[in-house]
C-alpha cells in the first residue's frame, strides 16, 4: 500500500550518497537542523505525524538508519562492527553534513537512540542537544539483563543470534515481526494505519535489510556493549543537553526504580539530563504525535 499523500506533506525525499553507502532522508521544514532516527521494526515512516508539527520551527531530516527502510546495507565485519552504533552514527553525520547541516540536534527512538546518544558521545562538535526516546544504555540494559528482558524484548537476545537463523524468521514472517510489535509492546493497533504497518512489513522482506537488521543486535550484543562499556570506565560523557521520554506502562517505568529510573541512569552518561514518561506504549510517538512533538519543541528551544 502506497504512502497516503497527507503524510509527511512538504517533504521532500532522496538517497544521499556517502563514503559508507547511501540513506534515505525526508526533508522538510525551516529552522535549526534537526536529525530524526526510527527503531526496530520501523523506518522514518515512524515520524510521519511528528515531523511535520515541528517542521515550523526546524529543519527535519528524518533518515531511514544505514541497513534499514531504502538505506543502503553496510559491508560485514567479523566483529559486526559495521552495523554498530560507532559506525551507523558516523554515517549519519556524514549524511548530515552532505545536507548542509554542520551542527544539528537529534531525536532518536528505540535503535535510533542508542545511535543519538552514541553520535553525541563521538561527535560532540556536531552534536547541539539529544532526545532517547523509550531507551536506556545499551551497556547499562546488557547488564541488568534478566529473565525479564529475555521474554519483554526477545529481538535482543533472538536477532543476535548467529546467522542464518534470525535472517531467515525475519525474512520468512515479516508480517508476524510487525504485528507482534504493534499488538504486543504497549501500543494500540489503531496507531498504525495500514498503510503504514505494510511499509513496515515490505521493508523487512529484503534478505539484505533482514541480515543487516540481524548484524546491528549482533553489534549491540557485543561491540556496542564493549565501547559503552569502555567510555563509562574512562569518564567519557554526553555533553550537550540530554532529554530522556519514556513510555508510562513499559519496562522503564518500572524495571530500574533501584537506579533511580530512565533519568537515573542517564545521569551515569550525562550531566544535563531531564526527561519524563508519557502516556502510551513502545511507539507513543506514533499513539501521541502532538505531545510528543511538543516535548521535544520545547526541549529544543528552551
Amino acid at each position: 500500500m502506497e504512502q497516503p499523500g497527507f503524510a509527511f506533506a512538504g517533504f521532500s525525499t532522496r538517497s544521499i550518497t556517502t563514503d559508507r553507502g547511501s540513506v534515505f532522508v525526508r526533508e522538510g521544514g525551516m529552522g535549526p537542523a534537526l536529525l530524526l532516527l526510527h527503531g526496530f521494526p520501523e523506518t522514518s515512516l515512524m515520524w510521519h505525524a511528528v515531523a511535520p508539527l515541528l517542521a515550523a520551527d526546524f529543519s527535519i531530516v528524518a533518515a531511514d538508519l544505514p541497513g534499514y527502510g531504502q538505506s543502503s546495507c553496510p559491508i560485514d565485519a567479523p566483529d559486526h562492527s559495521s552495523m554498530s552504533k560507532r559506525e551507523m552514527a558516523t554515517t549519519l553525520v556524514e549524511t548530515m553534513r552532505a545536507a548542509g547541516h554542520e551542527r544539528f540536534a537529534i531525536v532518536g527512538h528505540d535503535r535510533g537512540g542508542r545511535v543519538a546518544y552514541r553520535a553525541a558521545l563521538d561527535h560532540p562538535d556536531r552534536v547541539t542537544r539529544v532526545a532517547v526516546l523509550d531507551v536506556i544504555p545499551t551497556y547499562d540494559v546488557w547488564d541488568r539483563a534478566d529473565a525479564r528482558l529475555a521474554l519483554g524484548f526477545w529481538p535482543f537476545s533472538l536477532l543476535a543470534q548467529p546467522a542464518p537463523f534470525p535472517e531467515r524468521l525475519l525474512a520468512a514472517a515479516p508480517d508476524a515481526i510487525v504485528d507482534n510489535a504493534v499488538e504486543e509492546w504497549g501500543s494500540s493497533p489503531g496507531a498504525f494505519p495500514a498503510w503504514i504497518r505494510d511499509a513496515y512489513i515490505d521493508a523487512l522482506r529484503d534478505p539484505a535489510h533482514a541480515h543487516a537488521i540481524c548484524e546491528e543486535y549482533r553489534a549491540a550484543a557485543g561491540i556496542d556493549r564493549e565501547i559503552d562499556q569502555a567510555d563509562l570506565h574512562a569518564g567519557r560523557r554526553i555533553g550537550c543537553p540530554l532529554l530522556a521520554l519514556w513510555s508510562d506502562k513499559g519496562a522503564l517505568a518500572s524495571w530500574y526504580e533501584d537506579d533511580g529510573g530512565p533519568l537515573g541512569l542517564w545521569r551515569r552518561w550525562a550531566d544535563d539530563v531531564r526527561g519524563q514518561a508519557v502516556a502510551g506504549g513502545h511507539f507513543f510517538p506514533e499513539e501521541q504525535p502532538a505531545q510528543t512533538a511538543a516535548l521535544i519543541r520545547d526541549f529544543l528551544q528552551d
